[in-house]
């Protein structure tokens, strides 16, 4: 589905012209909106807008790397929506051709950021102050705002896990999960980070022509910086709980070893003298003695409280 929106000289709105009427006709600006696109509905950004092959090319392939080219009448930009659905991150395309004159936005799935601006843009009482750098940077805003939750969200269950009493599989599976999640968001907020950095250092774009537009995307650029640094900090607390949950299970497990240590220290004696003892042999003088058994168990029960007070002096039980 295409759908447009243009400015008139007069600072109007009109939405009723079509695409190849939009080109020819006299507006101070237009914005046309790709969502979802046919086939045949693609083939405009080449016939109708002759936007540069490559720029069509990556626009159509899509999974492409945040980034931005510039061409001689306009600038391609690559962005990515992002959304969490049961700890998993899923990256929307949402990519933008922008010029003096006019925006061009192509998404293959629905973009709630879009439709807010679209609604916001034939909402306003006056557009004289609009640009295409306006809308751009309206939208851009949400995206990079709607990253803000997720990591809100992945701070929540770090400070579960902290507390947590699962079994350690559980637990670890948990964070793994949580990793990937923040690897997943590294490898889009980096990229949109350098971004934002390169138009704010760009000779080609002119970003104060309206007003404090430049301060606007600086915003914008601070809050990936913000951005970055959470998830950093979130990976970092996520190796430190996982080392101290193997920690812990490096303590427990040596204790459990302590204590199979000890009780076959004591019962090796133990066996030694039953083995002794249980040998089929006829001539074993201790085994013709009245209290041979007892004495025995007597001799056991010596060595075995022995083996326990050395192991306490020595502290095993600590």
């Amino acid at each position: 589905m295409i759908n447009f929106i243009g400015i008139t000289k007069d600072n109007r709105l009109d939405k009723n012209t079509s695409i190849d009427n939009a080109v020819l006709s006299d507006y101070k600006w237009f914005w046309v909106d790709f969502s979802e696109p046919t086939e045949e509905e693609i083939k405009h950004l080449t016939d109708t807008f002759h936007f540069h092959p490559l720029a069509v090319e990556d626009c159509v392939q899509e999974f492409q790397r945040p980034k931005l080219d510039y061409y001689k009448n306009y600038t391609y930009y690559v962005t990515h929506i992002v959304r969490e659905e049961d700890k998993t991150i899923i990256k929307d395309e949402l990519d933008f051709f922008v010029g003096e004159s006019c925006i061009v936005t192509f998404h293959k799935v629905p973009s709630l950021e879009v439709s807010k601006v679209w609604n916001h843009l034939l909402s306003m009482e006056s557009v004289a102050d609009c640009d295409t750098y306006y809308v751009f940077y309206e939208i851009l805003d949400k995206i990079v705002d709607n990253y803000f939750p997720i990591i809100y969200k992945i701070e929540d269950e770090l400070e579960k896990m902290i507390e947590n009493t699962k079994s350690m599989n559980h637990l670890m599976n948990e964070l793994f999960e949580t990793r990937n999640m923040l690897l997943n968001l590294l490898h889009t907020i980096n990229p949109m980070r350098d971004l934002l950095y390169r138009m704010l250092n760009s000779h080609h774009l002119n970003l104060n022509r309206v007003g404090e537009r430049r301060e606007y995307f600086s915003d914008i650029y601070d809050h990936l910086l913000k951005l970055s640094e959470m998830v950093m900090t979130n990976r970092e607390v996520t190796s430190d709980i996982r080392d101290s949950y193997l920690s812990l299970n490096s303590h427990q497990t040596n204790n459990v070893m302590k204590l199979l240590t000890i009780i076959t220290s004591i019962f090796a004696p133990l066996t030694f003298i039953a083995g002794i003892y249980g040998m089929n042999f006829e001539n074993i003088p201790e085994l013709e003695w009245k209290y041979g058994y007892f004495l025995s168990l007597t001799l056991m029960f010596i060595i075995g409280v022995a083996m326990l007070l050395y192991f306490r002096r020595q502290g095993w039980f600590k």
